[in-house]
């Protein structure tokens, strides 16, 4: 790709291009037709199976509000507790990283976030899940660009560590029906008293893929929000709760 064919690519995939050239990459960015933000659609523009789809998951750490990029395949799920083991050696979590957050540290917008050319240090991972192809396909700084490489290309362009970061969905399944069982309890006794209970199990978790509590199924606003809140307002919660119970079960 000559200079005046970069200069014609949006700006984020002119970064990835000239990045890719420079470490002598085979196959630079190609621009779809249709946006593909999400690794489904990505498939679906590309004919190929959604696993093939290098995802990319943002965090924030919140220690040093660096960036956390993983890697995964469009087919999986990043599991936060395996990401945090490895990069949040000081006890804190990571945290949620909005719209505005993920610009400013990578330099693309959500739907086109690349594994490299970020505007700001970023600390990449890579999903060990995405080895079970041959032949990947990566955002490429915009919804509408993408490249093909493989997974060993990825791990040299990013010099990122490889680890099991995928949701173990056993685990996850035995974990989500516990709390439902123990909040289901604690909804057992709201009664027309008063004193309505909390849903808290002291499982104070919060999933990035929701922005719910993975414990009581609040949001964070309802969860500040609960000790300033009359009866009335706590049963509203309450019953909101129940909702989300249900749909978790019935998904």
């Amino acid at each position: 790709m000559c200079g005046a064919e970069l200069k014609t690519l949006p700006e984020g995939v002119q970064r990835v291009a000239a990045l890719l050239q420079d470490k002598g990459h085979a196959h630079l960015p190609v621009m779809l037709d249709d946006a593909a933000r999400t690794a489904q659609q990505a498939a679906d523009a590309l004919g190929i199976s959604v696993g093939q789809i290098a995802k990319s998951i943002v965090f924030r750490r919140r220690s040093d509000e660096a960036a956390v990029l993983v890697i995964t395949s469009g087919d999986q799920r990043v599991d936060e507790k395996k990401v945090e083991a490895l990069v949040c050696a000081d006890g804190k979590r990571l945290g949620r990283a909005d719209a505005e957050f993920v610009k400013s540290r990578t330099g693309f917008s959500i739907g086109g976030v690349s594994p490299l050319a970020h505007a700001t240090a970023t600390v990449v991972l890579i999903d060990r899940s995405l080895f079970r192809f041959e032949e990947i396909w990566a955002a490429a700084g915009h919804p509408h660009a993408v490249f093909r490489l493989s997974p060993r290309d990825l791990e040299r362009l990013t010099d990122a560590p490889v680890e099991d970061f995928a949701v173990d969905t056993d685990e996850e399944k035995i974990a989500l029906q516990r709390a439902i069982t123990l909040v289901t309890m604690r909804a057992d006794t709201v009664g027309a008293s008063a004193e309505v209970p909390s849903p808290c199990i002291s499982v104070c978790r919060m999933s990035t893929a929701t922005d719910m509590c993975m414990g009581c199924f609040r949001t964070r606003n309802e969860i500040a929000g609960w000790s300033s809140a009359d009866a009335d307002g706590k049963r509203a919660v309450w019953s909101l709760i129940r909702q989300r119970m249900a749909a978790l079960q019935a998904s």
